[in-house]
């Protein structure tokens, strides 16, 4: 068991993700941390649903797993919002289920709380990195985190990135309101708002394509760039 004291509350918002969802349960179990999984399936139309309660039957670990369910698609931001609710860690991640992100990666991050004696730490996938995604998500990113910059002087490598680890007390403080996939926009931009410092730490990282499954559009695109600006003018 890693050393360190605080007990991580591990959030993933599932949404038709049958296919790898005991994957990436099986991945954040075996990272050696004290936690707590929290899953909030969104509407699921696939098998998710079914696979993850014969998945809770059959590891065991009562307390460790915690199951809640949307009857219908409310958007990842809302599932994030409905975990926040059931979090009883000192800190919080959020992981998405499509096996892009490696949960062996938490240690970097939490290792980034304690020794920076930080309140959040972002993973970044382009700190000392090139082509961890295709050039057109490469562009998408570059543009929305120069843009978060430029608004909030900050100095972020990658700001949609999914692994933002918190103390926990901080992300329920937040008031979020975001239910897409808006929702790191609004959390990066309450977070330098208040002055809070995010440092960042490189992730490991795999992308996969529309074809695999990603959900985000060019759409979403905008519509983060519309909170980003929404909220650095907000009072």
């Amino acid at each position: 068991m890693y050393n360190y004291s605080m007990k991580l509350s591990v959030i993933v918002p599932v949404y038709n993700e049958e296919n790898t969802v005991r994957e990436i349960l099986d991945k954040i179990l075996s990272v050696s941390v004290d936690k707590e999984i929290i899953i909030v399936d969104d509407g699921s139309t696939d098998k998710t649903r079914e696979r993850l309660i014969d998945y809770s039957d059959k590891i065991g670990k009562a307390g460790q797993i915690r199951i809640v369910t949307h009857e219908k698609n409310l958007g990842k931001g809302r599932a994030v919002r409905t975990a926040i609710e059931f979090i009883q860690g000192d800190l919080a991640i959020i992981q998405d289920a499509d096996l892009e992100y490696e949960p062996a990666e938490y240690i970097r991050l939490i290792d980034a709380i304690k020794y920076e004696n930080a309140d959040v730490v972002y993973g970044s996938r382009f700190l000392g990195k090139r082509h961890v995604t295709s050039r057109l998500h490469r562009l998408a990113n570059w543009v929305l985190t120069f843009l978060t910059n430029i608004l909030y002087g900050s100095n972020l490598t990658d700001m949609p990135t999914c692994y933002k680890l918190f103390k926990s007390e901080l992300l329920k403080n937040l008031k979020l309101e975001s239910n897409g996939f808006t929702i790191d926009a609004e959390i990066t931009a309450k977070l330098l708002k208040k002055g809070i410092k995010i440092p960042e730490v490189p992730i490991s990282y795999r992308g996969r394509s529309y074809h695999e499954g990603k959900k985000i559009t060019w759409k979403d695109g905008f519509a983060i760039m519309a909170i980003l600006i929404k909220y650095r003018f907000l009072p």
